[in-house]
């Protein structure tokens, strides 16, 4: 008999799972050659406002945009099923930053040449707003759902998050630089002390982290951490909670 979801991870699957049905409205305000062709035109795409949003947004709220409203992060989850191999190995997280840092100076070389950037459009390459409105966005749509189905099947739970994606720097970026300046933000805490060492946060992690560890470690803080509240809520002694602190509060109330 299937296992009925917590109620909080049956609202996230069901946010996830919306955002990927959008997926052929709002593909354009997630690419990364958007970014670029827009920037050889000194136009700020739309898609650079957004992932400049969600790096703001980060300092406060973590990696939370890939835990509860990523249309890739909805169709990843999708295949846990199929292939619920854990990542494993810190290849796969380096992966994403060979991609993103040639990608950023290329995007700031366009905008040298263009003379810089002289206006704002969030409608860049779509269709009155739609991105795939013709056969050869159609094209780009099932190669980016190809690459991260390819991805979930051959590699593991999520494994395009941990590798290709091109949006999560931004946001480990934003966390580290509110971590750095001591900003409140949302996060995990975990009580060591009430943790019975059955490990179901660890073997529920959507990103194949070793939350048990950091359990026991006494910080809840990880680069690859989406917030998703699978720990939380896969946790039957309460060992796991969200809070809304500085770095600093969050490892005292855990000591």
């Amino acid at each position: 008999m299937l296992r009925q979801l917590p109620m909080r991870q049956r609202i996230r699957t069901a946010l996830i799972t919306v955002s990927f049905l959008l997926f052929p409205l709002t593909m354009y305000y997630f690419s990364p050659y958007v970014i670029i062709d827009g920037a050889m035109n000194g136009i700020v795409a739309g898609s650079a406002v957004v992932f400049g949003l969600m790096f703001v947004a980060s300092l406060f709220f973590g990696r939370l945009w890939c835990g509860w409203a990523c249309p890739a992060g909805g169709l990843q989850e999708f295949l846990v099923p199929v292939n619920n191999r854990p990542v494993r190995g810190k290849w796969a997280g380096r992966v994403k930053w060979l991609i993103w840092v040639p990608w950023m100076l290329v995007i700031g070389a366009m905008f040298v040449s263009a003379g810089g950037a002289n206006r704002v459009d969030m409608l860049h390459m779509t269709a009155n707003g739609v991105s795939v409105a013709e056969p050869s966005a159609y094209f780009i749509f099932y190669i980016v759902i190809g690459l991260f189905v390819f991805l979930s099947l051959t590699v593991g739970r999520r494994a395009g998050c941990h590798t290709i994606c091109w949006m999560a720097p931004f946001m480990i970026l934003g966390r580290k630089v509110r971590n750095g300046l001591g900003l409140p933000g949302l996060g995990l805490v975990g009580n060591s002390h009430a943790c019975v060492d059955c490990r179901k946060c660890s073997t529920n992690c959507p990103m194949s982290l070793d939350v048990h560890g950091l359990v026991q470690s006494g910080r809840m803080e990880h680069p690859e951490c989406i917030l998703c509240g699978t720990c939380v809520d896969n946790c039957s002694k309460g060992v796991i909670r969200f809070t809304f602190q500085t770095p600093r509060q969050q490892v005292i109330e855990i000591e």
